[in-house]
C-alpha cells in the first residue's frame, strides 16, 4: 500500500506545475523573457488587469490567445512576501498566489470579457488550486486596482453564483492588488517555448484547447 501511494506521488509531482524544470530550459526562456523587460516600456498604453486560476503556465497561455490582449506577464500576488521566488510560492509559504498581469487594449476587448474569459477558462468552485495543483498558492483570485474593475468583478461572480451554473459556491478571491512580483526568466512564455514538457503536453495544452472550443469569437487569427 505504501509503494501504492508513493507512485502515486510520483506521477502527481511528475504532472505538476511544480515540476522543476532543468537548466537547459531556463536557459533557453530567459533571453527571449527577459525581452518583455524591455518591452514593459512599450506597453504604457495598454490598460493591466491582473488574474490568477491555477499554474500561470497555463493562465498566461490562454490569455495570450485572447484578440486584445498585447502582453502577458507571470508573476505572483496576493501574500505579503517581498520579491518572493518560485521555489518560496510553490511552497505555499508566502501567501501569494501564482498570478498573471495582463496587459489589453480597452478598445479591443473590455475588462469585463478578460473577467469572463478568466471564468471561463478554469473550476472558480475549486478551493485553492486547480487540478493537479492544490495550494493557497494556486487558489483562484481577481486583483483589482481601481473601484470600476472591483464592482465589475464583484457583480460578476453575484450573477454567477445566482445563474445556476455551478452547484458549488464561487470560490474566488476578489481583492485589492498591492504588489505583483514579476516570476522569473524561464517561467515566461513557458507553454509556448515548451511544448513537449510533460505537464504541458498532459495539462496546459489540454487546458488551452478546452478554452478555444468554447470561446472561439474571442481568439486572435493566428490561434
Amino acid at each position: 500500500m505504501k509503494l501504492f501511494f508513493l507512485q502515486i506521488s510520483s506521477v502527481f509531482l511528475l504532472f505538476s506545475c511544480q515540476a522543476q524544470t532543468n537548466a537547459g530550459n531556463e536557459v533557453q526562456s530567459s533571453s527571449l523573457a527577459s525581452s518583455k523587460d524591455v518591452r514593459k516600456a512599450d506597453l504604457k498604453k495598454y490598460s493591466k488587469a491582473y488574474f490568477a486560476s491555477g499554474c500561470f503556465w497555463c493562465v498566461e497561455a490562454i490569455f495570450e490567445s485572447v484578440e486584445g490582449v498585447k502582453e502577458v506577464i507571470s508573476g505572483y500576488a496576493g501574500g505579503k512576501e517581498k520579491n518572493p521566488t518560485y521555489k518560496q510560492v510553490s511552497a505555499g509559504k508566502t501567501g501569494h498566489t501564482e498570478t498573471v498581469e495582463v496587459y489589453y487594449d480597452p478598445k479591443v476587448i473590455s475588462y469585463k470579457t478578460l473577467v469572463e474569459v478568466f471564468y471561463g477558462s478554469h473550476d472558480p468552485t475549486t478551493v485553492n488550486g486547480q487540478y493537479p495543483d492544490f495550494g493557497t498558492q494556486y487558489r483562484s483570485a481577481i486583483f483589482y486596482t481601481n473601484s470600476e474593475e472591483k464592482n465589475t468583478a464583484l457583480n460578476f461572480k453575484e450573477a454567477l453564483d445566482k445563474s445556476g451554473k455551478y452547484e458549488k459556491s464561487i470560490a474566488t478571491e476578489i481583492s485589492e492588488l498591492t504588489t505583483f512580483w514579476q516570476a522569473e526568466d524561464y517561467h515566461q512564455n513557458y507553454e509556448r517555448l515548451h511544448p513537449n514538457q510533460p505537464y504541458i503536453k498532459q495539462v496546459s495544452i489540454p487546458r488551452l484547447n478546452k478554452f478555444k472550443e468554447k470561446f472561439p469569437d474571442l481568439l486572435k487569427e493566428d490561434h
